[in-house]
């Protein structure tokens, strides 16, 4: 059971990992996502497309539009069962998207259904984006991204800050995110831990990398520096984070920005989301080279 929320509770006797075989039984339960659709449910076409490290994702088409589920596993995806995760991370990310569909509705996903007994998202259908991280190999170049990241930023970060929200809000937000520990944890250490030793999850480019993944390992001022930025993430309860902000959880076109996947969210510093993306496009523009069919296209 989740804090602040008494009723829900995530999974149950009908949670079963989605097929393509069960998908359209599950969408005709709600008569509005069938209109949605449109035809009749043997016109819809499925496609499994979660290539993440932890969900399934379908895209379902129909004559009269499309949908996206997204629904968790009781485990790491890309692992399997040996690495167990709640089924209650659906419940965070929904809860996350509710706050930022009411502050940015034009920058995230629209929430269509929540099927808290399957931990399952019915999402629209975001088409034709592209995730801004395979663009940006790509080399395209896209005008609002800039404005678009920062507005999202500013008024999440913001209105769910002390500056923004009663003290009363803000204690019952920061109580109920602080249940979602198994996805910060994974935080903690992929970012602040892991990459300063020996972690099975780390991979580099070796040989070539091996030297610099060595001074990492060896640089202890850089260690002590991470730490403290770590105890900031554990203890600076500032605003309610994204978790993961980073080009791989942004849909983009020429006209239109989504950020997407919340469910890493938590309520920690403000500068954690900033800084993320900020890498994140520092990662991008010094990769350019490396990308370029003819030696300095995308200088």
């Amino acid at each position: 059971m989740i804090a602040h929320a008494p009723t829900i509770k995530i999974g149950g006797p009908r949670y079963a990992p989605l097929t393509d075989a069960t998908i359209r039984a599950f969408l005709i339960e709600t008569p509005a996502l069938a209109l949605k659709l449109g035809g009749a449910p043997t016109d819809w076409q499925v496609r499994e497309v979660g290539d993440g490290n932890l969900n399934l994702v379908f895209i379902v088409t129909g004559p009269a539009g499309g949908l996206v589920v997204k629904q968790a596993l009781p485990y790491v995806r890309l692992v399997g069962d040996s690495w167990p995760l709640p089924l209650e991370r659906a419940y965070f990310e929904h809860a996350a998207l509710q706050r930022q569909l009411r502050h940015v509705p034009g920058l995230v996903p629209q929430v269509h259904r929540f099927d808290a007994e399957r931990a399952a998202l019915v999402m629209e259908y975001l088409t034709p984006h592209v995730i801004l991280r395979k663009g940006l190999i790509a080399g395209a170049i896209y005008p609002r991204i800039a404005d678009d990241l920062a507005t999202f930023a500013a008024e999440t970060l913001f209105r769910s800050s002390d500056l923004a929200l009663p003290a009363a809000q803000k204690h019952q937000m920061q109580a109920l995110f602080s249940h979602n520990s198994s996805l910060c944890k994974i935080t903690e250490d992929l970012v602040f831990t892991d990459p300063y030793r020996i972690a099975k999850l780390n991979r580099w480019t070796s040989p070539q990398l091996d030297q610099v993944a060595a001074e990492f390992r060896a640089d202890a001022s850089l260690k002590v520096a991470v730490q403290e930025l770590k105890w900031k993430f554990l203890s600076q309860g500032e605003a309610l984070l994204h978790g993961d902000l980073h080009t791989g959880s942004v849909m983009v076109t020429q006209d239109d920005t989504r950020v997407i996947d919340p469910e890493f969210a938590c309520v920690g510093p403000i500068g954690f989301d900033v800084g993320a993306m900020i890498a994140n496009f520092l990662l991008s523009y010094f990769s350019q080279d490396g990308h370029e069919t003819r030696a300095g296209e995308r200088g």
